[in-house]
């Protein structure tokens, strides 16, 4: 079974819903059976690449309210990573275009190490004081996923490289109705929207199961059944 995750790394809730889903998944008794795909979606695509500045006067500015009034988003919001075990400065973060990243992340999905790069793009994001705006960050973080460094250097340097993917996942979206994130989507038949609970993810991923792996309908003929062999012996004609 296939759950595919629309995100995007400038996302809180994304960041924060993917521990809550994975909390879930770990409750899910077919876990290992469960395929996971990250998908691309930007929730800035507009903003200029070169424009990078902190979050917090953007939040103010995007949502009309007062620079305190946007900073007590931002705690509140840490709150609820910090309960979730998550590291999360509600202050000192940029913000910026994030194509560069999904770019990287579907380079690293070719390479097997996708939730590697997702993770520590995150981490550096929302935890650390570093920014994953930076060229020279983001290569870095790529690398230590495991990525190799020459190819991360020219899919950086070459603004079309995995530019297709990027788009297609976003075209994706928009056909699904995905017009925020986290969204989830199990097995092409349930789609979840926001960072929800983990057992709300347990129960959704149990019923797409069911629905992926549905239990056989016997049907008896008349009388007492065909005859069969099973772990005890034949039954024997009557």
């Amino acid at each position: 079974m296939r759950v595919e995750i629309w995100s995007d790394i400038a996302c809180p809730w994304c960041y924060i819903g993917k521990a809550r889903f994975e909390k879930g998944l770990a409750g899910f008794a077919h876990r290992d059976d469960v395929e996971v795909v990250h998908r691309s979606f930007e929730l800035d695509p507009g903003r200029a690449k070169g424009e990078v500045g902190p979050v917090i006067p953007m939040l103010a500015k995007k949502y009309g309210r007062t620079i305190e009034e946007a900073r007590a988003m931002e705690e509140n919001v840490a709150s609820h990573a910090h309960a979730e075990g998550l590291g999360y400065l509600a202050e000192g973060r940029d913000h910026g275009n994030t194509f560069d990243i999904h770019r990287l992340l579907h380079l690293a999905k070719a390479r097997g190490r996708q939730g590697e790069l997702l993770d520590l793009a995150y981490r550096v994001n929302f935890a650390e004081e570093r920014s994953v705006f930076d060229a020279a960050v983001l290569a870095e973080i790529a690398v230590l996923a495991g990525l190799d460094a020459d190819e991360v250097q020219a899919v950086i340097g070459d603004e079309n490289a995995y530019a297709d993917e990027v788009r297609a996942d976003e075209r994706e979206a928009a056909e699904l109705g995905a017009n925020a994130v986290p969204f989830f989507v199990l097995d092409r038949k349930y789609g979840i929207s926001g960072g929800q609970p983990s057992e709300v993810f347990t129960r959704a991923l149990e019923q797409a199961w069911q629905e992926h792996t549905p239990a056989l309908a016997v049907i008896a003929g008349e009388g007492d059944g065909g005859d069969a062999c099973g772990p005890d012996g034949c039954e024997v004609p009557r």
